[in-house]
């Protein structure tokens, strides 16, 4: 596993010092800093605390009476106790209270003592095998003021192999309860909690699932920052989980921004590990970051996110090796599930073929387009949209909602879009093109009823003209101004033969989006459907920049919880005027 540590790549490490010259050293630093913590000044504190805080030794201070004081990130790493555990507090009270005795026999006596932690002198001290616990008295003008506690490597030979045997032991076991847990359907989104759910709280208090579209090819060597990602899983504990609710929630896309951990280690396909900076996509009160790649059958899928407060450990880069064993594993259970949601997609890929990209508008209008099915007993619906380049700069827009689920509504829908296009090329008004609609549906017996809103484009005359046969009004978003649904005429869903269509103009300035969407982005049931459109009409939606951000952004507002429990289709089309 390769992974990078800050910015810099990291590489074989460099040979260390002697671990009790690096305990004496510390020792020494750690006396140093009691004092001027005592007062007798003439040196930087703050230097001092910074090259503790570095140290690979683990080092602690306790007062006069025996309550801890300070303590480094490895002697947290070194103990597994959370920083809350021990500041603060009088040893008898923490998991030290088994040493005791023997810090109370150093600030008696002023002699420095050591044991190690497999022995018996070391029962009770929450330190794992294989490590040594040296406790130095702290003077201060002569007289014992507190302890230093330095946790160090034990170098009995013995006591390594036994320590490198259960670090297997607790992978082996750690990927084997991976196995059990991860991967028990063949569902993208439910493997992907299953990963967020097995890492939180056991090895993060955060954890971030995204994966990479099934036909994406991940830019490598490049900044990673343009590749859009599919949400697939998060979880965070209490402390956390009021910010994670403010990023994308699974079954929405995400970007990266650029120079964040995510979008290196998308580009790098390498492991991060990091403090958060502000270009990342992180709760507050994160304070360390380990990013993973998540690889299968030599393919970059996707990325895990793992996050942990100050309350606990910093990831160290053995931990990184270790989960990168563990992303690994997940990999596989994830690509699984994307494989077989391509088998199984025929029926999806069939809607997607016939629901193709609308075509090409004029050159002074942008679109953006977005369809969800509704969930994957019925991946097929009738909901549709079209445009249509028509002369002098226009282009005509549509939306529509055939009834029902089913291959037979995607036909249906097929032959409403067919109609459409021959109708457009009349250069029929709006609410004229619906007639005709409904009356070449309305002749066929099996045709199935639909909505539809079309709404005329025309940047050179400055407006918009709309007719809607029964579809929901659409959404008009402004710089500067609440969401505004707009009037207009309603006459009776398509292929009813009631005709009776109107139009109306609105006026089309520069920086205005129009939206329209079908009803399963609104609609509930059981509720109103003014409460619905009410909830649409109170949104502050992004009215500049990236379409398909503001796509994004209505979606994570109004959208239902991902499949299946989704109860229809959705369908959005948004047209914006290009400035020339």
């Amino acid at each position: 596993m390769h992974f990078r540590h800050g910015n810099r790549a990291e590489g074989p490490r460099p040979a260390t010092p002697d671990s009790r010259s690096l305990a004496a050293a510390a020792a020494a630093l750690a006396a140093r800093l009691g004092a001027i913590t005592g007062g007798d000044g003439g040196d930087d504190p703050e230097r001092l605390r910074e090259v503790l805080a570095a140290a690979p030794v683990g080092v602690a201070l306790l007062d006069e009476r025996l309550r801890w004081q300070y303590l480094n990130a490895a002697f947290t790493t070194a103990t597994g106790l959370r920083r809350a555990d021990l500041l603060g507090r009088a040893a008898g009270t923490t998991a030290f209270a088994g040493s005791l005795g023997i810090l109370r026999r150093v600030l008696d006596d002023g002699l420095a003592r050591e044991h190690a932690t497999g022995g018996p002198d070391g029962a009770g001290t929450p330190v794992p095998p294989g490590l040594r616990v040296r406790y130095r008295a702290l003077r201060k003008s002569g007289r014992t003021t507190g302890v230093i506690v330095v946790v160090l490597d034990d170098p009995d030979p013995a006591r390594d192999q036994l320590r490198e045997l259960e670090q297997a032991r607790a992978r082996l076991a750690l990927l084997d309860a991976a196995t059990e847990r991860i991967g028990t359907t063949l569902d993208v989104g439910t493997t992907g909690t299953e990963l967020a759910v097995f890492a939180v709280p056991r090895l993060a208090e955060l954890a971030v699932v995204d994966v990479l579209p099934p036909a994406a090819e991940p830019a490598r060597g490049g900044h990673g920052a343009s590749q859009r990602l599919h949400r697939a899983g998060a979880r965070a504990v209490p402390a956390l989980a009021a910010g994670l609710a403010e990023l994308p929630r699974p079954g929405e896309s995400i970007r990266h921004r650029e120079g964040s951990a995510a979008a290196r280690s998308l580009a790098g396909g390498v492991a991060v590990l990091t403090e958060p900076g502000p270009e990342d996509a992180c709760p507050a009160g994160t304070a360390s970051l380990l990013v993973l790649p998540l690889a299968a059958r030599g393919r970059l899928i996707g990325l895990l996110t793992l996050g942990r407060t100050t309350a606990g450990p910093a990831f160290t880069p053995d931990e990184a090796a270790l989960l990168g064993d563990l992303a690994a594993r997940a990999a596989v259970a994830l690509d699984n599930a994307r494989r077989f949601a391509r088998s199984q997609g025929i029926a999806l890929e069939l809607q997607r073929a016939l629901l193709s990209e609308p075509g090409s508008p004029h050159q002074n209008l942008t679109l953006a387009s977005r369809y969800l099915p509704s969930g994957s007993t019925s991946v097929v619906g009738g909901d549709w949209y079209e445009t249509v380049r028509l002369p002098f700069g226009r282009t005509l827009l549509a939306m529509g909602d055939v009834m029902g689920h089913g291959v037979e509504a995607a036909v249906d829908m097929s032959h409403y879009r067919s109609a459409l296009r021959d109708l457009a090329g009349t250069d029929l008004p709006p609410h004229r093109i619906l007639r005709q609609l409904d009356h070449v549906i309305s002749t066929d017996d099996s045709a199935r009823p639909a909505t539809c809103l079309l709404a005329l484009a025309d940047p050179g005359r400055g407006r918009w003209t709309l007719s809607s046969a029964g579809h929901l009004p659409p959404a008009l978003i402004a710089p500067g101004h609440p969401t505004e649904l707009l009037r207009i005429p309603t006459g009776p869903p398509l292929g009813t033969g009631l005709g009776g269509y109107e139009q109306t103009a609105h006026p089309l300035l520069p920086d205005q989006t129009l939206l329209l969407y079908t009803d399963g982005l609104v609609e509930r049931r059981g509720e109103d459907i003014d409460v619905s459109l009410e909830r649409l009409a109170a949104l502050r939606l992004p009215a500049a920049g990236d379409l398909d951000d503001l796509l994004d952004a209505v979606l994570h507002a109004l959208a239902p919880p991902p499949a299946p429990t989704a109860e229809d289709d959705i369908a959005l089309l948004v047209a914006r005027p290009r400035r020339r």
